[in-house]
């Protein structure tokens, strides 16, 4: 869905395919551990993402305080964050068509060939 949506952008890409990696290591502080894992690894562009989306979630959801709404809003990739967060949801929905891992790490790989 993310591909869809930026499919030029690598850093979004990559966050969109990577934020809940941490499910696997810590269930109860996903991101803190996926972004431990990926430290040294992504962007901080990406890091940004991964790190703020549950935020996005929370101001989707209308629970997200107006101070911590203003401080996303204030980013340059808030418009990505807010796009990352729906893209994650309707990624859940029951028969969503969605590309395994193999597919979204070809689709990376081949942006990095294409454009360095």
């Amino acid at each position: 869905m993310a591909r869809d949506e930026l499919p030029y952008d690598e850093e979004f890409l990559l966050a969109a395919l990577l934020h809940d990696v941490g499910k696997a290591i810590d269930p109860d502080d996903h991101v803190s551990a996926a972004l431990e894992a990926l430290e040294g690894f992504i962007t901080p562009r990406t890091v940004w993402l991964i790190e703020h989306h549950m935020q996005a979630h929370a101001l989707h959801d209308g629970t997200l305080g107006q101070r911590a709404r203003r401080r996303l809003e204030e980013s340059d990739d808030f418009e990505e964050l807010s796009l990352l967060s729906q893209c994650d949801r309707r990624g859940r929905v029951a028969g969503a068509q969605v590309c395994d891992v193999d597919e979204g790490l070809d689709c990376l790989r081949e942006l990095a060939r294409t454009y360095g």
